[in-house]
């Protein structure tokens, strides 16, 4: 394997195309103005003297996402504060750009002024009258850590373009802008982004007009055309505007430290560093909460201007509207039929139409997400086919991964084998183990071609002390002992360390089964999050129900939807993708909500019916004449029936941390250990 350094960049392996990154910046030195975003927080803070974290541990922490690159870029901006010229003006330049060059660009910038505030070399300078107050100072840090996904050649990021735009992006682009096949997501994603208009229009409106130039399009327009998983950060070097944000349902993480008497400073990052965790942690243990919190999801953009007193920088933070008429839809997340008639529900047993629609919409984003991503570890690791395993299934043998396992069948290549990763934290008893295990022989009896490998990953929580630190500064700001159980059950189930389980022939079924140690390379990881959001697969959807009946359920789900950024998808990207894979989520796409959206609520579920039959309906089988769903359609007909069961129950973890911190799973029940704030273990 090569390794090439460049200058602030290092780089190991190959690739190109298509890629996850880990990205963050780090704005210091002006005062962010947050009075249209977040009126109630004190916009005028102080320049703190401690700074809580580094380049170094932002680099540190995302270079655990992005094993393959870690680049830097730092943009420093500065404003004159001349008593001879009316007005203020800044300027920017990259640093490390060539000094004649630099030097060119500010003596063009003081044409006809009296003296120039920066010296060749980048020094501060006072002649005739004409001056820079230091504090007017800004830099900006951009970091980018890259996981290659596809490809022969290396991506490095941050990106720059021929103008002195700078992108570091985190996503895919599976519509909306064309990428071609031997494209790269981010690099179309700079060059349609540097195709925007700059003016101020789009910058100072919260909503997103189009620009009234001749084919222009406002930065907004851009991102809000994305179909697919993303968070950015984008610097508009001719406006002095940074854009950022995370798409419209936050499929990846982007934390936010808003200035405060604590660190002054702005902070964007895909993970809360782990040497930061310590720092923001009190005497007694518990985390300072006011730190990291994720990042709305939206658009917004922080343009940096001098003020007319006395030239020193500020920056006006504000959220703008998503463009998107389609995708303003699906956030309000409306459904037409909710309120079935007594017709409706006598003849509702009819559903093949569908359940044909969902599973068509899911075998559609199943391939989008599984696409062009079998080349890059035979390349890297000089592997045939046979040894190669791109993607892998979170698999508990339930019916949303047994779904997805069938669907990924049908559209990857036949030479290819699938990973199923299931994780256990009470050996061959746990509910999920038995069941991936029954689900290892449906799926070799549906799709016997395959080459089915069901990882078993085996954890003794008493044991993993250090990792439950680490586990912890993932999910930050999640504080719960729910949140760290999934968090743990994630982060060991991505990392694939576990042994390859192989069931006795049916003519040796006294015999044990075989195990055998192995560790999953698959770097794209298919999840099933968003099945029981979306088709009222938990419990409170049934509490729901009979408290409101059918309008009820779909407020509930509703809610489920809108927030699934905060309480899931975030802590759940950070949790994966730490182990240098990348989390994707069919059940998520955009077509496949609308889909769903589009079918009678009473269609998707119908929970006076028991639970593994009503819950979830769309999903199931019903073996009724003339009533299919999709898992009858994939062949699964022992999935289809079985109850939901949350990770953390499944593979015991949660009975586990119930024994470990309250004794009991019935003092951990009467503590609402579901809830209860988290301490830092000592």
């Amino acid at each position: 394997m090569s390794h090439i350094s460049d200058g602030d960049r290092e780089w190991e392996g190959v690739s190109e195309t298509t890629e996850m990154c880990g990205i963050s910046v780090i704005i210091s030195g002006i005062r962010i103005d947050l009075s249209s975003l977040l009126p109630d927080i004190d916009s005028h803070v102080t320049e703190a003297q401690q700074q809580l974290l580094s380049v170094d541990d932002l680099k540190v922490a995302l270079r655990r996402r992005g094993p393959d690159s870690v680049g830097g870029k730092k943009v420093v901006l500065y404003s004159n504060t001349s008593v001879s010229v009316e007005g203020h003006k800044v300027f920017s330049f990259i640093e490390g750009e060539e000094e004649n060059k630099r030097e060119k660009h500010v003596l063009v910038s003081c044409k006809n002024r009296s003296g120039c505030c920066l010296s060749a070399n980048g020094e501060f300078r006072e002649q005739n009258n004409f001056y820079v107050v230091p504090k007017s100072v800004v830099e900006l840090h951009f970091i980018g850590a890259t996981l290659q996904l596809r490809g022969i050649n290396p991506i490095f990021q941050p990106l720059v373009d021929n103008f002195g735009n700078i992108l570091i992006y985190n996503g895919e682009i599976f519509g909306g802008i064309h990428v071609g096949s031997d494209n790269n997501d981010a690099e179309i994603l700079l060059k349609s982004l540097g195709e925007c208009c700059s003016c101020n229009r789009h910058v100072d409106d919260k909503k997103s007009h189009s620009c009234d130039s001749i084919g222009g399009i406002s930065v907004p327009e851009v991102f809000s055309s994305i179909k697919g998983p993303w968070a950015a950060i984008y610097w508009q070097d001719c406006s002095r505007t940074m854009w950022f944000g995370r798409d419209a349902f936050g499929r990846r993480s982007l934390l936010v430290h808003w200035p405060n008497s604590e660190d002054s400073r702005l902070l964007l990052s895909s993970v809360a560093p782990p040497s930061s965790f310590a720092k923001i942690s009190d005497e007694n243990g518990k985390r300072d909460l006011n730190f990291w919190e994720e990042l709305s999801c939206g658009i917004y953009s922080i343009h940096m201007d001098a003020l007319e007193t006395d030239g020193c920088l500020v920056g006006e933070v504000k959220m703008h509207e998503w463009t998107n008429p389609m995708l303003r839809g699906l956030i309000k997340w409306e459904r037409a039929l909710v309120q079935p008639t007594p017709d409706n529900l006598q003849f509702s047993d009819f559903g093949y139409e569908p359940a044909q629609s969902v599973l068509l919409a899911l075998r559609e984003s199943v391939m989008r997400r599984t696409a062009h991503c079998t080349n890059f570890q035979a390349v890297v690791h000089e592997a045939s086919h046979l040894d190669c395993v791109p993607v892998a299934v979170l698999f508990s043998g339930g019916l949303d991964s047994m779904i997805l396992a069938a669907l990924l069948d049908e559209c990857l290549d036949l030479r290819y084998a699938i990973d199923l990763l299931n994780v256990s934290f009470d050996g061959p008893s746990a509910p999920d183990r038995i069941s991936a295990r029954a689900g290892l022989k449906e799926l070799r009896r549906v799709a016997s071609s395959r080459r089915w490998k069901l990882v078993e990953i085996d954890a003794d929580l008493s044991k993993l002390t250090s990792e439950k630190i680490h586990v912890m500064s993932l999910i930050n700001p999640a504080t719960t002992y729910m949140d760290l159980n999934i968090g743990i059950a994630l982060w060991l189930a991505a990392g694939g360390d576990g042994w390859l389980y192989e069931p006795p022939g049916d003519d040796k079924i006294d015999e044990d089964p075989l195990r055998v140690a192995y560790n999953s390379t698959a770097r794209i990881l298919l999840v099933g999050a968003g099945a029981d959001e979306q088709c009222a697969g938990y419990g409170r959807h049934k509490t729901k129900y009979r408290q409101g009946s059918w309008v009820g359920l779909d407020e509930e789900m509703r809610l489920d939807m809108q927030r699934i950024w905060k309480r899931n998808l975030g802590r759940d990207d950070r949790c994966i993708s730490d182990n240098g894979k990348e989390a994707r989520f069919p059940f998520l796409d955009e077509d496949v909500i609308r889909t769903f959206l589009d079918i009678p609520l009473w269609q998707v579920a119908n929970l006076d019916q028991p639970r593994g039959i009503g819950d979830k309906k769309i999903l199931r089988e019903r073996c009724v004449v003339y009533f299919l769903k999709v898992a009858k359609l994939l062949g699964l007909h022992q999935a289809a029936v079985l109850p939901k069961r949350a990770i953390q129950f499944g593979s015991r973890v949660a009975r586990e941390s119930n024994r470990e911190n309250f004794g009991s799973n019935r003092a951990a029940n009467q503590a609402s250990a579901g809830s209860a704030v988290i301490s830092r273990p000592s």
